[in-house]
């Protein structure tokens, strides 16, 4: 393990969570992470796990010891009857999809970014679409756990069931992730198909959309009428190649230079905004491809967002929507960025957004240096009102007490907390106001 002061000043992906840590550590493995909490509690100073800073909340921040997972991105086993798959804790997800592919395996489901480690992603209750599947927490059937006392746990649903239960998206807060084993799947060929269409039609007909495809998701673009769809299905041979050409035309050139162009045209002059985000619409193409799962799910974003996401009842989806663009046409400022929405399986996960319903989850964003705060705290009443769980990993202002009712195993996780972190090593403002002191 490296330890050192060095490159103390951390920043996460947006730019909007920055913090100078005491004291930086590196570990390799399970031990390292042990030698690291009880050094740092000798210490009195507090710790916290960075994988690749891609959570807009404060989950990560900490100014005592920063643990940097870089070296803990190993394969640890593969077990091809099971397909289930063990890594190390701080394998960023596009390492994870190359190697399960190696082993002609794949992940059911996955968001559409990979930049993340697979410990972010699930501690955070990252999630992709799919009305017949759970976050990617749900995916995890066992994991090594280091407590805030420097003990080892082993957990799955049948060992220590209780710490597995919170810490498959314990939001930091229960211990150090080092390991995790993954239920995976057969590798498959996902048949992409995208395409502009008016929103009304889409929400009347949004039950046979969801429950219709292996996957759906759609894009809002604010000030319009219009939505760009995503389905993507299961197909047994990839027949449809998408051009080397026409991927980079869509993936790199549009969505990432000539949006990125347009975002900071927005900036600059609000009042173009509405007419952007119309030609947006209006020149989006369809397309249909076929690729490997992981090429279909993931796609590259270096556009830099703020980002709020709620997962809400399905059946509230219709009010909570018209009310969101009620409220982007009564901003004193303008949107550019696009609204994604998806959805998800119910799950048995204690601080799943998923626990015990079906999700709709919608995600509101805006270009970095663009006004956000009555944005996102608006729509936050709303998703309040309506029975909306915060994703952990984006922006939102909910507390401890007005959590608890949103999840009815709150408490049994607040319990584990104390068992496993009585000091608070774990602590820092963000798990404060989540969880209490």
């Amino acid at each position: 393990m490296v330890t050192g002061t060095d490159a103390r000043a951390w920043s996460n992906w947006a730019g909007n969570q920055r913090v100078d840590a005491t004291r930086v550590a590196r570990p390799a493995g399970t031990d390292d992470v042990v030698a690291a909490l009880r050094a740092a509690a000798a210490d009195g100073l507090t710790v916290k796990a960075v994988g690749a800073g891609h959570s807009f909340t404060a989950a990560a921040a900490t100014a005592g010891v920063r643990l940097e997972l870089d070296g803990m991105a190993g394969l640890v086993r593969v077990d091809r009857d099971t397909r289930q798959v063990t890594v190390q804790a701080g394998m960023r997800l596009r390492e994870l999809n190359r190697v399960l592919a190696e082993h002609g395996l794949a992940m059911a489901n996955l968001g559409d970014i990979d930049v993340q480690t697979i410990s972010g992603a699930i501690s955070t209750g990252t999630h992709g679409t799919g009305a017949g599947l759970g976050c990617l927490s749900t995916f995890v059937t066992a994991l090594t756990l280091v407590a805030g006392d420097g003990t080892v746990h082993h957990c799955s649903a049948t060992e220590n069931a209780d710490v597995f239960a919170a810490a498959r998206v314990g939001v930091g807060a229960v211990g150090v992730l080092t390991e995790v084993t993954l239920q995976c799947v057969d590798a498959f060929t996902l048949r992409a198909e995208e395409r502009p269409e008016p929103l009304a039609e889409v929400l009347a007909g949004l039950d046979e959309h969801v429950e219709g495809n292996d996957h759906f998701e759609i894009y809002w673009f604010p000030y319009t009428g219009r939505v760009q769809t995503k389905r993507n299905n299961r197909v047994p041979a990839a027949d449809r190649p998408l051009g080397r050409f026409r991927g980079w035309l869509d993936d790199e050139f549009l969505a990432n230079t000539v949006f990125g162009a347009a975002c900071r045209v927005g900036r600059a002059v609000p009042a173009l905004v509405p007419r952007i985000t119309a030609v947006e619409a209006r020149a989006l193409s369809a397309r249909v491809y076929t690729a490997p799962s992981y090429a279909v799910f993931c796609t590259p974003r270096r556009v830099r967002f703020v980002e709020m996401e709620y997962g809400l009842p399905r059946s509230e989806l219709p009010a909570a929507f018209a009310a969101l663009r009620s409220i982007v046409d009564r901003l004193p400022f303008k949107v550019i960025f696009p609204v994604e929405v998806r959805f998800s399986a119910a799950d048995d996960v204690w601080l799943s957004h998923g626990y015990g319903r079906d999700n709709a989850y919608v995600a509101i964003h805006q270009y970095v240096g663009m006004p956000h705060e009555p944005y996102f705290r608006a729509f936050e009443e709303v998703c309040r009102d309506l029975g909306g769980r915060p994703h952990w990993g984006k922006m939102h202002w909910r507390t401890r007490d007005d959590l608890r009712p949103a999840y009815p195993r709150f408490d049994d996780f607040l319990a584990v907390r104390d068992r496993l972190d009585p000091r608070r090593l774990f602590g820092n403002g963000y798990t404060e106001r989540l969880f209490g002191a």
